[in-house]
């Protein structure tokens, strides 16, 4: 017998002119990084595989924006200005969700956990 099918979730940034949908585990693991993007956005991290992430909107709408290494893409929408998601240096072959640009009734249950951003490369051996 197989299991269930996850839900397809939804979210996007605040005009809409971002909007994707994906799938994942309910209750969801959310990283509350410390680093200084996280820390000045607010940015929750709810982490899928690529493969979990449809972007239904153009990607004309996003622009991307680098530092440091460059290995992560902060994407954000051209129009408002929020990151509701990125391609993180932490997960290559993942998507970071922002968890508060998720669709209120799409929200999975999850478990946050503190990921110490700060000190990245020995927070991440941990993760």
């Amino acid at each position: 017998m197989s299991s269930p099918p996850k839900p397809i979730r939804h979210g996007g940034c605040h005009c809409g002119a971002v909007r994707f949908e994906f799938v994942c585990d309910d209750p969801a693991q959310v990283l509350d990084c410390n680093c200084s993007m996280c820390a000045k956005t607010g940015y929750l991290h709810l982490i899928v595989p690529k493969e979990n992430f449809k972007l239904l909107t153009s990607a004309e709408a996003l622009a991307t924006y680098t530092f440091n290494t460059g290995a992560a893409k902060h994407t954000f929408c051209k129009v408002c200005g929020i990151k509701s998601f990125y391609y993180p240096r932490s997960h290559p072959d993942g998507i970071s969700i922002n968890l508060r640009c998720i669709d209120e009734a799409d929200r999975p249950e999850v478990v946050i956990e503190k990921f110490d951003g700060k000190n990245w490369e020995a927070a991440r051996e941990r993760v």
